[in-house]
């Protein structure tokens, strides 16, 4: 069972109170806590608000909450477009109440965020292996949804309490899963072939737990170290999973046409996260170790 030293020098067993029960991350994070002994409950109130957030840590007395929640769109961010108020509730007003009522607390929040605040520019080209930091200033808004995660991310360093992890387009070992960023390439028409950073839920995940036991906070770039581009992760698919696996490729102008805003292309620097954790694989590495050696199907890999 896990435990987390008090101010007394004693141990206090470990509690999370996760936010984001029906999503992605917040499933995956409480079959960790299952297989890893930590007691774990969801919270039931809505972020947004506060009198439902104060009940459920008077009823859990946790020692670390986790916010899974937020609104990224169904079937995409496109939908944010169109819903702007909904977005905001949830990804400014939610995310800062819950922060606030923490904070009161003293009690650490670990914040999933979104590295999709940044694109390529001339500091940081595409191939250059220069990677925004964490101290750097979001330089994307093309979408709303990255709009509300930017502001929401520059008030967040006034809280002491929060830890802030810049997941970017999350990848699991899960295959069927619609959100898993390999199932939805495999399932697109066309897509664009841009190296960016990404999240392997699978590596990931854990390190985050660790993270709130030893009370990181502040803001981590949450991705493998270095880039892999959409035709490279196809070709891996194709190794592995199916021989028989093509796809097209179409460039950005013709993205465009197709979608209502804007996508977040960027590498970010995940030295910080690398330095704290050395494991930490590359995420080419981590692909094959995590993702595509479990699911091998091919003899020729």
């Amino acid at each position: 069972m896990g435990s987390v030293a008090a101010d007394n020098g004693s141990e206090t067993p470990l509690k999370f109170l996760i936010y984001g029960r029906t999503g992605w991350i917040g499933g995956l994070l409480g079959k960790l806590c299952e297989a890893r002994s930590i007691e774990y409950q969801y919270g039931s109130g809505r972020l947004e608000n506060r009198v439902s957030l104060v009940s459920d840590i008077d009823a859990t007395k946790p020692t670390h909450i986790f916010n899974a929640a937020g609104v990224t769109g169904r079937p995409n961010v496109d939908w944010c477009e169109s819903h702007k108020v909904e977005t905001i509730r949830t990804n400014v007003v939610g995310t800062l109440t819950l922060a606030d009522v923490c904070r009161e607390r003293g009690i650490v929040l670990v914040n999933y965020a979104t590295g999709c605040i940044f694109e390529y520019d001339s500091d940081h080209p595409i191939g250059s292996g220069l990677g925004f930091k964490e101290e750097d200033t979001p330089n994307f808004v093309g979408s709303f949804y990255s709009k509300t995660k930017a502001m929401v991310e520059d008030l967040l360093k006034n809280y002491e309490n929060v830890c802030t992890l810049r997941v970017r387009m999350p990848i699991s070992s899960d295959l069927a899963n619609p959100r898993n960023f390999i199932t939805k390439i495999t399932r697109y028409e066309k897509v664009v072939n841009i190296p960016n950073s990404m999240t392997i839920l699978d590596e990931l995940l854990p390190i985050s737990i660790e993270m709130a036991k030893r009370n990181l906070t502040g803001i981590w770039n949450f991705t493998n170290p270095g880039v892999v581009s959409h035709n490279e992760i196809l070709e891996m698919y194709q190794k592995y999973i199916d021989p028989n696996f093509a796809w097209k490729n179409f460039t950005l102008e013709e993205q465009a046409k197709v979608i209502i805003a804007p996508r977040s292309n960027n590498e970010l620097d995940s030295s910080k996260l690398k330095q704290e954790f050395p494991e930490l694989l590359p995420i080419k590495e981590s692909l094959i170790k995590f993702v595509f050696e479990p699911n091998k199907k091919t003899s020729a890999a």
